[in-house]
């Protein structure tokens, strides 16, 4: 995948590539399913799978792996109501977010949001971590028509900016959001968060980063301002 010279927007996924809540859902995740008896590493292993699903799908598996006499309604909606408790003491992002996006904004370049999060949660753990200003826009999993790995969220996106997603770069975590963004068009980069045990990444073309400033720097645009 070809790098581009100078991109027309930057698109950034949110859990677990800005903010370090996927590990928030996990710890909420824990709690819960070890009141149901449920071994922790199984439990870690299911989580994985659910990494840049929609809320949608979540509660669709759910209902193959919790007990079978478990409310998986009641059950998830504990979840939700546990990590939203969980957030009200702090939403933390991932090493290095705040440094790339002013990066970013101080080259003038738009940025959006790309997330499968809905819309009122979202803006609230942006907010919360003291990130949304950099943005642009937030699209965000009910406001688009298919969910990742579709590449629809990625497309709205780009349109809400204005912009070509093949002249934009995109940085994701999991799979199915990087599937998405590269079958978007975008120059791609994964930095993988939390994942399934034993699953090699897909072979789609993008960019594999240790995190969010070494992704910055492999793609050769923020070298200067992040060194």
């Amino acid at each position: 995948m070809a790098l581009l010279k100078t991109p027309a927007a930057y698109l950034f996924d949110m859990d677990g590539l800005l903010l370090d809540t996927e590990r928030m859902f996990l710890k909420a995740f824990l709690t819960l399913t070890d009141d149901l008896g449920i071994a922790a590493e199984e439990a870690k292993a299911f989580f994985g799978g659910l990494v840049g699903t929609s809320s949608k799908v979540t509660t669709a598996r759910l209902h193959d792996f919790l007990p079978q006499q478990t409310n998986v309604a009641e059950f998830d909606q504990r979840w939700r109501l546990l990590h939203q408790k969980n957030v009200a003491s702090g939403v933390p992002t991932k090493p290095h977010a705040e440094e790339v996006l002013q990066a970013i904004q101080n080259a003038n370049v738009p940025m959006a949001v790309v997330t499968s999060t809905h819309g009122p949660a979202a803006q609230h753990h942006l907010e919360k971590a003291g990130i949304l200003s950099f943005f642009e826009t937030v699209c965000t999993g009910n406001e688009v028509s298919a969910n990742k790995p579709d590449p629809e969220p990625y497309l709205e996106g780009a349109r809400r900016l204005g912009v070509d997603p093949a002249h934009c770069v995109a940085f994701e975590d999991s799979d199915f959001g990087t599937t998405a963004a590269v079958r978007a068009g975008c120059l791609t980069v994964q930095i993988p968060d939390l994942r399934p045990p034993n699953t090699p990444l897909p072979d789609l073309g993008q960019i594999v980063a240790r995190d969010l400033r070494h992704g910055a720097v492999q793609i050769g645009l923020f070298e200067d301002a992040l060194t």
